[in-house]
């Protein structure tokens, strides 16, 4: 049994409210060479301690995005026990315009009668509506991250 998603936006590429705000921050650690002058773009969302949603898109030393991610998280109570559900699609976005990445998605149960929670996860490739939704985000917040900009 999966939760359903607790907003509007806390869904795989849904689109983002208009009040999610980019923050804008150096890819760490910036002593490495190889990526000096990287940064990561990042929006947050969360609905309490029940769920959350992250972004995060990551730009070469030249404003390219390379990289970007998608990831809901949330939790439910059901009889007792509670039931938590991650899904997350990220990978790599090559320079001509594909996007090479795996899909998550992982359901657990932690129930008072047994000594573990339960953990199913697997991995698959995401289809290309998807890779397609993906980047049509990466574009939203890159727009956003520069209209934001000092």
């Amino acid at each position: 049994m999966t939760p359903e998603p607790l907003a509007p936006w806390h869904a795989l590429f849904a689109p983002l409210p208009d009040d999610a705000v980019v923050k804008r921050r150096p890819v760490l650690p910036p002593e490495s060479a190889a990526i000096a002058g990287w940064e990561q773009l990042t929006v947050e969302l969360s609905d309490a301690c029940k769920g959350m949603r992250h972004l995060l898109v990551v730009l070469d030393e030249k404003g390219r995005a390379i990289s970007a991610s998608d990831h809901v998280m949330y939790r439910a109570e059901l009889s007792g026990d509670v039931v938590f559900f991650q899904e997350t699609v990220g990978g790599r976005l090559e320079a001509d315009g594909t996007f090479r990445g795996t899909r998550w998605r992982t359901l657990g149960l932690d129930s008072p009668r047994d000594e573990e929670a339960k953990l199913d996860s697997s991995p698959s490739p995401p289809t290309e509506a998807e890779a397609q939704a993906l980047k049509g985000l990466v574009a939203e917040i890159v727009k956003r991250s520069i209209i934001a900009a000092p």
